[in-house]
């Protein structure tokens, strides 16, 4: 049977990854989820299958959580953890800020509907 293997994250309460991507802003986002919803970390522990401790010790940043920890954290709240390539990460941040309508034509364009604009219209489940 093969050994699990536990990811653990060096300093991951501390600043920022080697590629950029800040703890503390990634733990605020799991926070912020969690209060939207108004669930206490108790609850959120019950749904994730965690411990109360271990949510409110990630939270906290009392102890470097391991990666699977804020995984089913995230994954409890309907949220998805996605890499991206570096290559990549400045279009996908202007599309994500631009509530997923852009499609990098330039202003007065025609451009057909984005799948966001067809989603929201219904006419994405029409045309299949």
């Amino acid at each position: 049977m093969a050994r699990p293997i536990h990811v653990r994250l060096p300093s991951l309460c501390a600043g920022v990854f080697s590629w950029g991507v800040s703890m503390k802003a990634l733990l605020d986002s799991l926070v912020s989820a969690r209060k939207e919803r108004g669930w206490t970390q108790s609850q959120l522990a019950e749904r994730a299958m965690l411990s109360r401790t271990a949510v409110q010790q990630a939270e906290s940043c009392a102890s470097d959580p391991h990666f699977s920890t804020l995984y089913k954290m995230a994954r409890a709240m309907e949220m998805e953890f996605m890499t991206v390539p570096t290559a990549l990460r400045g279009e996908l941040e202007m599309f994500v800020r631009a509530g997923g309508r852009w499609l990098g034509h330039p202003p007065g364009v025609s451009a057909p509907l984005s799948i966001v604009d067809e989603i929201i219209s219904g006419q994405h489940n029409r045309a299949r």
